[in-house]
């Protein structure tokens, strides 16, 4: 019997290629193809009683036919379950890439590499590594059975990626899901809202970075990240500091987050522009805000919501000194929820458009922000694409 692979991304390509004699089923495929011992199939031609194992690439939801026919579903976390190293998951809505990163960098001396769901699928990671940090994406929990960490960071969880797992609750439900697989002696970083999730673990409830610092014993005002990045500080000093002792400041100050994250930059006549281009969901978008709360906001929002409910975004712009410049495919429906909150807001449809008549207006006192608090492939490839275009169109010469 072969294993079965749902979806041609670079999860699968992974596993093909570590393993062979894999079966990968995905939609674009229209005839059977072969290569090496791996074959490319037909998503319709599964046939559920000549598998003996079957994984799901991230992108595939649960909802498609042919994994309903599935019988042995499982996870790529799943399939390196027992021979997988000490693992550390890090979850949540936003932030985890950072976290993840963070993490990677305080513990690259005691052997840690970094991987799931940024850099390497777990297929090309290192089986001899002492640690691996996995950025876990509520795709992959869904899926996941029998697989645990040794450590569980959670950051918030806030509404995404509703229409894959159908509503908020099944969302959430994936990403609370490792504490009831966690043993005794494992470690759990939760928010303080899931401290009824019976768990076998030694868990730290927060609700602030200031619980996290106080549990664990680290000073905040060594660490130079502020607003929405001090919590991910923490959780990663944190972290350091329950398996070695260990609270590097100065290694975690050297940290240099991602472009497209709240990523200031100035235009040719001195004026502010955030490229926040990951903001790929609402709460995401708050986090920004949060920082840039007390100026003049020229905001452009849109793109591809996911089905999600966006009331609480628009609650928390009616407190602010904002314009809305709606574009993507969401645009219509922004106007809408714009006009109902008494927003001001400008139909723009595409971000060029957008940063022509922001730049019309944009003064000294003020910030243009992209943080669109929707994903991007309704007009772009990805984010950074995105971001990339935001930053090209913003006279900086």
């Amino acid at each position: 019997m072969r294993m079965t692979l749902f979806g041609y991304g670079k999860t699968a390509a992974a596993i093909a290629e570590r393993f062979g004699q894999s079966d990968i089923f995905d939609d674009k495929f229209e005839k059977e193809e072969s290569f090496g011992t791996n074959r490319l199939l037909p998503m319709e031609s599964f046939d559920p009683e000549r598998s003996a194992v079957e994984i799901a690439s991230p992108g595939i939801p649960p909802s498609h036919p042919q994994i309903k026919r599935a019988k042995n579903l499982i996870s790529e976390y799943d399939l390196f379950a027992e021979c997988s190293p000490f693992t550390i998951w890090i979850s949540g809505t936003n932030g985890k890439t950072t976290t993840t990163e963070m993490i990677g960098r305080l513990l690259k001396t005691r052997g840690a590499i970094v991987g799931g769901n940024i850099g390497s699928p777990l297929a090309k990671l290192n089986m001899e590594a002492a640690i691996w940090a996995l950025e876990t994406s509520s795709f992959t929990l869904h899926y996941t059975k029998r697989a645990r960490p040794n450590i569980y960071a959670l950051l918030p969880i806030t509404p995404d990626h509703i229409s894959w797992h159908g509503d908020f609750e099944a969302y959430e439900a994936a990403k609370l899901k490792p504490l009831k697989l966690l043993a005794e002696g494992e470690l759990a970083i939760i928010p303080a809202k899931y401290a009824d999730i019976p768990t076998k673990a030694f868990a730290c409830y927060y609700e602030t970075s200031e619980d996290i610092a106080g549990f664990f014993d680290l000073d905040i005002a060594k660490i130079k990240f502020k607003g929405c990045f001090l919590q991910d500080a923490l959780i990663a000093l944190a972290i350091s500091k329950a398996l070695f002792d260990e609270a590097d400041y100065d290694l975690l100050n050297g940290f240099i987050l991602d472009p497209h994250k709240i990523e200031e930059f100035k235009d040719a006549r001195g004026r502010l522009w955030i490229d926040d281009s990951k903001a790929t969901n609402y709460d995401a978008t708050l986090r920004a805000l949060d920082i840039y709360g007390d100026r003049r906001i020229h905001l452009i929002l849109g793109g591809d919501d996911k089905g999600a409910d966006l009331t609480p975004l628009f609650a928390r712009l009616k407190e602010l000194n904002v314009t809305i410049y709606a574009i993507g495919s969401n645009r219509d429906r922004l106007m809408k929820m714009a006009e109902d909150s008494g927003i001001d807001a400008v139909l723009c449809g595409f971000l060029d458009v957008a940063v022509s008549k922001i730049s019309e207006k944009l003064d000294d006192r003020a910030i243009g922000l992209l943080s669109p608090a929707a994903a991007s492939l309704d007009q772009f490839s990805g984010y950074k694409e995105r971001g990339e275009t935001f930053k090209s169109l913003v006279d900086t010469s």
